[in-house]
């Protein structure tokens, strides 16, 4: 082969060599959009409060009650903003109105907080003033609500029907929260082994009637709910989701007795703890962040549903009340949980005890004593108050 020849040869496979590299390596723009996919950050977490309907002064039992057990003047301080000093024994809370909503929404959504969960009760209850108000707000854009459902308000065998039919069409409200691709988010709890047993043959018939629900919501045209258990215990929690075919594990609150002003730091590290239990069982988890617990007003006025409290029993146990910053600091905490497992929590969902449940220690809402420094302390620790 003569030296031209061999020249020419050499040359082409060198152009084919240079055209095949330019086809299969990456340019500026691949470049580009690899390292962007490599960066990509998750969907901001969800971060929800559970809201306990009991502020309505004389419109209920319940308002009644929580007004007595907050009248002593030493639980002024913790009185929702809304309320109102009648004397060092007496006081009047009656936040069942259009305008104190569109308020607590507003602050709500300054704290960085993403939706409401409801504790669900009949639609002709006092009990359900506050989301009937959520429902008719003008001002709730930007903020989502969903449901939290005591195993006890789905009714029983004979009646349960006309309960998770308002159930469904609750979920398909367009300002209900959904996760993962739109799946309604959907709390059940407070799960007792007597009423399991009673009312639904045991576990197996609810299991029915949960699927009864899921059936509803796809009839309307929506996935699945996406179900949370809600147990105080995780081990128990975790056998639930598996019999009752849920999805994810929480709790309503976590926290022990305490003692004479246990530190909150103990507190907040119990309910750490709780997650890892939770995740620990197979389980996806929404980790339930805790905002105190010191039931001490309803242990000395005891409220007409805890029948086995007697005054006065059990006055040690509680836990010191958080500094705003340790509370900012907890629930910022739970989303860090989110963003490190996330197959563990793929539904970016946290839930915290509890926007105002004032009488128990546990709130978010602003109130006489603090004004609104739990409000601006969570906003700062998440970095997202609006």
């Amino acid at each position: 082969m003569s030296d031209a020849v061999l020249m020419l040869t050499f040359l082409s496979l060198t152009l084919l060599a240079t055209a095949a590299m330019a086809q299969t390596a990456p340019g500026p723009a691949t470049q580009a959009a690899g390292q962007a996919a490599s960066t990509t950050q998750p969907a901001p977490a969800l971060v929800g409060a559970i809201r306990w309907e009991a502020w309505h002064g004389d419109l209920g039992e319940p308002g009644k009650a929580v007004q007595k057990a907050l009248g002593p003047k030493e639980w002024h301080g913790r009185l929702p903003f809304f309320a109102k000093v009648v004397s060092d024994t007496q006081v009047e809370i009656q936040g069942a109105t259009q305008e104190v909503m569109d308020q607590e929404i507003a602050y709500a959504r300054r704290a960085g907080l993403d939706y409401f969960a409801f504790v669900t009760y009949p639609p002709d209850a006092s009990m359900s003033l506050g989301l009937k108000l959520f429902l008719s707000s003008q001002r709730k854009e930007g903020m989502k609500f969903c449901l939290f459902i005591e195993n006890a308000r789905f009714g029983t065998r004979a009646n349960h029907r006309a309960n998770i039919e308002r159930f469904a069409e609750l979920m398909g409200e367009p300002s209900y929260q959904r996760v993962l691709g739109g799946r309604p988010l959907l709390y059940v709890g407070f799960l007792h082994e007597g009423h399991l047993k009673s009312e639904w043959g045991g576990e197996e018939g609810f299991r029915g009637v949960l699927d009864e629900l899921r059936g509803l919501v796809r009839k309307q045209g929506q996935p699945e709910p996406y179900i949370v258990i809600a147990d105080f215990d995780a081990k128990r929690g975790g056998e639930l989701r598996a019999a009752f075919h849920a999805d994810a594990l929480s709790s309503y609150v976590k926290a022990g007795p305490g003692h004479n002003g246990t530190p909150y730091a103990e507190l907040a590290a119990g309910a750490e703890k709780f997650w890892n239990e939770c995740a620990a069982t197979g389980s996806e988890v929404v980790p339930i962040a805790v905002a105190g617990w010191d039931r001490r007003p309803r242990i000395m006025h005891p409220v007409p549903w805890e029948k086995g409290q007697k005054p006065g029993e059990g006055m040690e146990r509680y836990y010191a009340a958080p500094t705003p910053a340790e509370l900012g600091a907890h629930i910022a905490q739970a989303v860090k949980w989110v963003d490190k497992h996330p197959a563990k929590a793929p539904s970016r969902a946290v839930l915290v005890y509890a926007w105002n449940e004032n009488d128990e220690g546990g709130w978010l809402v602003p109130t006489l004593g603090e004004g609104t420094a739990r409000i601006e302390a969570v906003a700062r620790a998440l970095g997202r108050g609006k």
